[in-house]
């Protein structure tokens, strides 16, 4: 006992006497997570409170061109101009203002757009009564809306305002149907007929967060955060670890150690101990700010779970994983910068493959099924079940065992590391 607590003693002290890169421990995975929050946080708000400038081109003046200009103008979502300094710009120069930045999406409706859309309806309801087989393509309605977007703006938003403008193109299409099929039932029977009825009232789409009876936590860029960046920055201390244990063969200090005698699993026992704490540390530093001071900044509280069991249970688990982790990489690299940049960059990877950076669900196939030996994708999905699921222990005791099985195979690979070592 005396010699695991000198041990604990030495280890303090190879923490405490780099005072900073103790506080850089604590400060920049603190800052990480409330950069990344309130970063998100603006994204999520970015529509609501900025707007997106748009320019708006409506050369048709009809049917079609004022349903879309009347949908994007009453949208909270864009701010929409029809000019530059009160003059109309050509459809050249829409797309040169939109590939400069001045605005992010053009939006130009051609003329007679709804002539030419009405007339190819016509023809099509004309041979549909008549008994004729329809050609499809003998229709050219040279209904070629054009969406311009600005170089910088992701593929999906391009994808997502495509789909707003052809669902509104749609919803005219299909009144001009209606429309052109009441002129031709009211001249085959004697009695009036109007198909032009709105129904758009009878359906109302409510979004929503799904939520089961026990939970009263609303997902948030805080509560979705959290738990990624947490797990991101727990496993940063293989770095801080492995440099400490390469240092220490380096100086001579661990030969020194197992001639007291002092065994190996006495050795890490207290690596383990040490490192536990200050990954605790971490996390409830993390936790308080997220339920403490993000709200000062505008930004939601962080709400914990209902099963305190669950959160100790994820925090001692994905701690001990990053903890043998970087023990597993301290005993097999030689070398501290071998050390240093392998723990960095495969955290990063592991990091990215596990979903910290770009939910696995958007990922291909294949790299789902790779983020699944991700002991960080355990980790984040343990703690999104707790912080944004509201799930208790037992749901989340799949991961916690998956990351104390990755620790125990880290510890392993540490034992054989030694051993190698000690008999070469």
């Amino acid at each position: 006992m005396k010699r695991f607590a000198a041990l604990l003693h030495k280890d303090f002290l190879l923490l405490s006497r780099d005072i900073w890169g103790l506080i850089l421990l604590f400060l920049m995975p603190w800052a990480l997570v409330l950069l990344m929050t309130y970063l998100q946080d603006s994204t999520f708000n970015f529509v609501n409170e900025n707007r997106i400038p748009l320019y708006l081109h409506n050369a048709d003046k009809d049917s079609l061109g004022n349903m879309v200009s009347q949908q994007l103008m009453e949208s909270p979502i864009f701010d929409v101009s029809t000019g530059v300094n009160g003059q109309q710009l050509t459809e050249k120069e829409i797309e040169e203002a939109v590939s400069r930045g001045d605005f992010m999406i053009g939006v130009i409706i051609p003329a007679h757009s709804t002539a030419n859309l009405r007339t190819s309806i016509k023809q099509i309801v004309e041979q549909a009564f008549e008994g004729e087989s329809i050609d499809n393509n003998a229709m050219n309605a040279n209904l070629d809306v054009k969406i311009l977007i600005d170089p910088t703006t992701k593929t999906s938003f391009r994808a997502t305002l495509a789909s707003a403008i052809r669902e509104n193109a749609l919803t005219i299409q299909n009144k001009l149907i209606f429309s052109e099929v009441t002129r031709q039932v009211n001249q085959l029977i004697p009695i009036p007929v109007n198909l032009n009825i709105d129904t758009s009232h009878l359906i109302n789409v409510q979004e929503s967060y799904a939520q089961s009876e026990k939970t009263k936590i609303i997902p948030n860029s805080v509560q979705h955060n959290v738990p990624a960046w947490s797990m991101f920055a727990i496993f940063f201390i293989v770095v801080s670890l492995a440099g400490n244990m390469i240092r220490e063969r380096e100086i001579g200090c661990y030969n020194r150690l197992v001639t007291m005698p002092c065994s190996f699993h006495t050795y890490l026992f207290s690596k383990i101990t040490v490192y536990l704490v200050v990954c605790l540390l971490q996390l409830t530093l993390i936790i308080l700010t997220g339920m403490l001071l993000t709200p000062l900044l505008g930004l939601p509280a962080l709400k914990l779970g209902h099963s305190i069991s669950a959160l100790i249970g994820m925090s001692v688990s994905a701690s001990l994983a990053a903890i043998g982790y970087g023990l597993a990489i301290g005993s097999v690299a030689r070398t501290n910068q071998q050390a240093s940049v392998f723990g960095a960059v495969s955290v990063v990877i592991l990091a990215a493959v596990g979903g910290v950076w770009i939910p696995t669900f958007i990922m291909p196939y294949s790299m789902q099924l790779i983020s699944r030996i991700s002991p960080l994708n355990w980790g984040l999905n343990g703690f999104n079940d707790f912080f944004v699921r509201d799930s208790g222990f037992v749901d989340v005791l799949p991961y916690i065992t998956a990351l104390l099985l990755f620790f125990a195979v880290s510890i392993f690979i540490s034992y054989w590391s030694n051993q190698k070592r000690k008999n070469n």
